[in-house]
């Protein structure tokens, strides 16, 4: 259930990443309250799921699919280059997460 928690924690991770990009400096209330639900949501989920998993790696991997997520939204939505060292270097970045995911032995006690 932790894996979950983080799993859901890092997909707001990207939630909150790209509507602080289009609350453009927070003068658009819509994405500006997106953002902080989003983001109060994130950590609220990740500080559950460190009850039962290591820091170091339910952080990584939090970090890892709100980095990923974000990154192929801005490729996907927002315009951002698209090119095959981005996605070679998103591709290390999920086997890494993936990686730290099959090895943290699941608790933190």
């Amino acid at each position: 259930m932790a894996w979950v928690l983080v799993i859901a924690a890092g997909l707001l991770e990207t939630v909150f990443a790209v509507a602080l990009k289009l609350s453009d400096g927070f003068s658009r209330p819509v994405w500006t309250v997106t953002f902080v639900v989003a983001a109060v949501g994130s950590f609220t989920l990740l500080s559950r799921a460190l009850a039962d998993l290591p820091v170091g790696t339910a952080y990584a991997v939090w970090v890892g699919i709100g980095a990923v997520g974000t990154a192929v939204v801005g490729m996907a939505v927002l315009g951002d280059p698209v090119t095959t060292g981005r996605l070679l270097s998103l591709l290390l970045v999920v086997a890494g997460v993936v990686g730290l995911q099959l090895t943290s032995g699941g608790s933190a006690h």
